[in-house]
């Protein structure tokens, strides 16, 4: 009789799983698993990440550690989490027609956490009718103590890859992760093998060498970190490196196998959720020159509802100082000049070094 009850409690939870996973790909989204909440040997690591400094000036991942670790203390009776990925991936582009500055591949649209988060919480609003009970849950879209990615490996959306993203074989790594953790005890997902193998290209290919070992990222060397996260001076030795970024960086997934253009699957957008991470025109091939000459109220303006606004307006300006100070373009002499006179010390010095390059790049 207990075996007959056991079976059917696992059926049951496998069905309920299947029924809130349905309603998550029903409200757009691309992949949806389970996972238990419960500490892991990646979630365990992330306190020695901490401990090793890793996370930089990022004080907001060194609070609440305890639930990052174990997530089944997120809230009272957290059992399981259903985590969704929503692909932001848009059309190749052109090496041929690069534009001046490159942003990040998902930051030139609306903000992803606007984007997706209304959505994971319709499908918090619905888990009471699929369970027939009242549920507790809270929604995440990277706005709290949660490893999304950990979570997301354990739920079967994919395996984390050397560049610490989660790859899915179909759709490669260019998706937001989106976690809705609940007090149901839903039948969890089987994690998807690390198909990496002995490939190097994201930890070869990285240009500020940000991973001192395979999965493992110093995002304090990182360019997503310090043109974004970073408020004041970026390092002198990362400023080559940095290129023609003037907000992110996509190189370790640009290089990714998993990633290639043949391989890559793009699932039709029938809920029109990524055609609002679509990059707005100005993004698309913004210029070092435009970069230069806004003003606060204009880079109010262009970064609207979008994740560009992290950096901040002197982040982006200083970012663009750097990039200007890679370009070799003289014709920005004067855009920069304007801020090596201006009264922000943070831009001053960041125009007076990128002066330096240019001077020290004779013109062809």
């Amino acid at each position: 009789m207990g075996g007959h009850t056991s079976a059917m409690e696992s059926s049951e939870r496998a069905a309920l799983a299947r029924r809130v996973k349905a309603a998550a790909l029903a409200l757009g989204f691309d992949r949806a698993g389970v996972a238990r909440l419960a500490v892991t040997r990646e979630s365990a690591f992330f306190g020695k990440w901490i401990g090793r400094g890793h996370h930089g000036e990022m004080a907001y991942l060194a609070r609440n550690v305890a639930a990052r670790v174990d997530p089944s203390t997120l809230f009272e009776g957290a059992r399981s989490a259903l985590v969704v990925a929503l692909v932001y991936a848009h059309p190749e582009r052109d090496e041929r027609s690069r534009p001046q500055a490159r942003i990040a591949r998902y930051a030139g649209g609306d903000d992803y956490h606007d984007v997706m988060l209304g959505r994971l919480r319709a499908v918090g609003d619905a888990l009471e009718a699929l369970a027939g009970r009242a549920v507790r849950w809270r929604a995440y879209v990277d706005t709290g103590p949660v490893l999304e990615r950990v979570l997301a490996a354990h739920a079967g959306l994919g395996w984390i890859g050397k560049n610490s993203c989660v790859i899915d074989a179909e759709l490669g790594s260019y998706f937001f992760l989106g976690v809705l953790a609940s007090d149901l005890d839903l039948a969890p997902d089987e994690r998807e093998p690390d198909h990496c193998g002995t490939c190097r290209a994201c930890l070869d290919a990285c240009p500020t060498d940000a991973f001192p070992e395979p999965h493992v990222l110093d995002a304090t060397r990182c360019l997503s970190y310090t043109t974004i996260e970073l408020r004041g001076a970026i390092p002198e030795p990362l400023r080559a490196a940095q290129g023609d970024w003037v907000f992110g960086c996509d190189i370790c997934q640009d290089v990714c196998p998993w990633n290639s253009r043949s391989r890559r699957a793009i699932p039709p957008d029938a809920a029109g959720l990524r055609a609002r991470l679509a990059p707005r025109p100005e993004w698309v091939a913004p210029t070092l020159a435009w970069l230069l000459a806004l003003d606060e109220d204009a880079w109010r303006s262009a970064t609207r509802r979008s994740a560009l606004r992290r950096a901040k307006f002197r982040g982006l300006v200083r970012n663009a100082l750097i990039a200007a100070g890679n370009a070799g373009d003289r014709s920005l002499i004067p855009l920069i000049e304007r801020h090596a006179q201006g009264g922000d010390a943070l831009l001053a010095e960041h125009a007076r070094w990128a002066l330096a390059q240019l001077a020290a790049d004779p013109p062809e």
